[in-house]
């Protein structure tokens, strides 16, 4: 019996060999293994001891068929490989915040967490690598802030993105006369990227501190006023219960944003989903999305006529629950929030954009190894914090050249340009006119595509603050 099952066994093999030459031992072998897992051992023997030798036949219907592999290495980069997946495994398409949120702040692949991306030798320039007066004046602003809130001996002071961490050391070692001020301070730095947190705790020349001999846990020291610092990953991390002045300068316009066009059944969710060329492309979700919810908030804080003139709207559900979170905290700590970003004071059509090596590349090439943002909506801010929260009140937007000159910086410059070499000088002049400027600079000599360009209209300032504290300046 046992001969004649081994004998029928063999001679199914060689068949089954002959028979279907396009697989390989190695293929055959594995299908077999594959197809005992599924089929009890009984069942498998009980079918070959019914038949002869001579009329076995074979079912190819379970075959599996893999596709040809190629050996060459994939061009996907890990950030790819993981976008593809995530589609793959919904089953269709993911949202352009989804997105968004990846290819940005991914923990292993996200283009913030491993790399300094700021400064000339990064993607793009912000304010305070273009000169020191902007984290001066800023440091002016929040000392006004401070000296309203009746200057308590104790402050969070929170930076939400501190990017290398210039502004704030630009701060510090602006205010440091004033010690009475730095004195009060607590900075916490909200940032998830390892590199960028590193990269903050040299500019701010940190050492660890000895606490007086307290017995707890040593605190971490910037030695340009003598502040103690600490970092978290997200505003609700911050300690409350003191009074806190929150600064957000470009980071609202890198929170994920959800995109809607019309269409002939009202607006649709963009998404984005993988071609038959494995390439990522824009699609319209056929049905409402979670998002729509906040689209239908935008949507009625705005007016009709201007919903009416526009095919596409950008809403920042982030945003809008960020917002509600610096409200509730001022309102109940007290202190005030600086917003400075690029932006409209109202609805945003079509901004998001990428920059790699400060030019515009497209949205969906090589994502990872390019900036995302999209433009800051401050009356989905205004609308946000005044939904929030009676106690507190919002103030501005105001270009950022009104905000810098209000608090001074064309006497700041002035002032230093009374002590420096003239290559000093031109850094000044061209930092000062990025800063304030719009358009090209008048004053400029050198190469065409070399202009500095003004930042002083493009961007906007607002301030969300405590009631109690009245007005903040300069928006009076």
């Amino acid at each position: 019996m046992l001969g004649r099952l081994l004998r029928q066994a063999s001679a199914a093999r060689r068949f089954a060999e002959s028979a279907i030459p396009a697989l390989s031992r190695c293929s055959l072998r594995s299908y077999s293994s594959s197809t005992e897992s599924q089929v009890p051992n009984s069942t498998f023997v009980e079918h070959l001891e019914d038949q002869a030798a001579t009329t076995i036949s074979i079912d190819r219907s379970g075959l599996y068929n893999p596709p040809e592999h190629s050996h060459e290495p994939t061009s996907d980069s890990e950030l790819v490989k993981h976008l593809k997946g995530i589609i793959k495994f919904r089953g269709g398409p993911i949202s352009v915040a989804e997105y968004m949120e990846e290819v940005l702040t991914n923990p292993k692949a996200g283009y913030y967490i491993n790399r300094d991306v700021f400064g000339a030798e990064g993607d793009f320039i912000t304010s305070p690598e273009v000169s020191q007066m902007f984290g001066e004046m800023i440091g002016v602003w929040a000392m006004c802030l401070w000296e309203q809130m009746g200057q308590p001996s104790r402050v969070n002071l929170v930076e939400l993105g501190p990017g290398r961490g210039t502004l704030m050391a630009d701060l510090l070692r602006g205010a440091s006369k004033f010690k009475k001020f730095t004195d009060s301070l607590h900075l916490h730095m909200v940032e998830c990227s390892p590199t960028l947190q590193n990269l903050q705790h040299c500019n701010l020349k940190c050492t660890e501190g000895d606490n007086n001999g307290e017995n707890i846990e040593k605190r971490t020291i910037s030695t340009i006023a003598g502040t103690p610092v600490s970092w978290h990953a997200t505003l609700e991390q911050v300690p409350s219960g003191l009074p806190t002045i929150i600064i957000a300068h470009e980071f609202f316009d890198a929170l994920p944003i959800h995109q809607f066009q019309r269409a002939s059944h009202g607006w649709s969710e963009k998404m984005i989903d993988v071609a038959e060329d494995s390439l990522f492309r824009f699609v319209l979700s056929p049905r409402p999305t979670p998002a729509t919810l906040y689209l239908m908030k935008r949507c009625k804080w705005a007016v009709p006529e201007e919903i009416e003139k526009l095919d596409q709207i950008e809403v920042c559900p982030k945003a809008m629950d960020l917002t509600h979170t610096i409200a509730q905290r001022i309102s109940l700590d007290g202190g005030g929030a600086l917003i400075i970003d690029y932006g409209l004071n109202g609805v945003v059509s079509d901004s998001l954009q990428a920059i790699r090596k400060h030019k515009f590349v497209n949205l969906l090439d090589s994502p990872g190894t390019a900036d995302l943002s999209a433009y800051v909506d401050f009356a989905s801010i205004r609308h946000s914090v005044e939904e929030a929260s009676d106690d507190v009140s919002v103030h501005g937007p105001i270009t950022q050249s009104q905000f810098l000159g209000s608090l001074g910086i064309n006497f700041r410059v002035e002032a230093l340009l009374q002590n420096c070499t003239d290559e000093q000088a031109e850094s000044l002049r061209t930092g000062y006119w990025r800063l304030v400027g719009e358009g090209e600079a008048p004053f400029w000599e050198g190469p065409d595509e070399e202009a500095p360009i003004g930042m002083g209209t493009r961007y906007l300032a607002m301030a969300i603050v405590n009631k109690k504290q009245g007005v903040p300046v300069p928006f009076q």
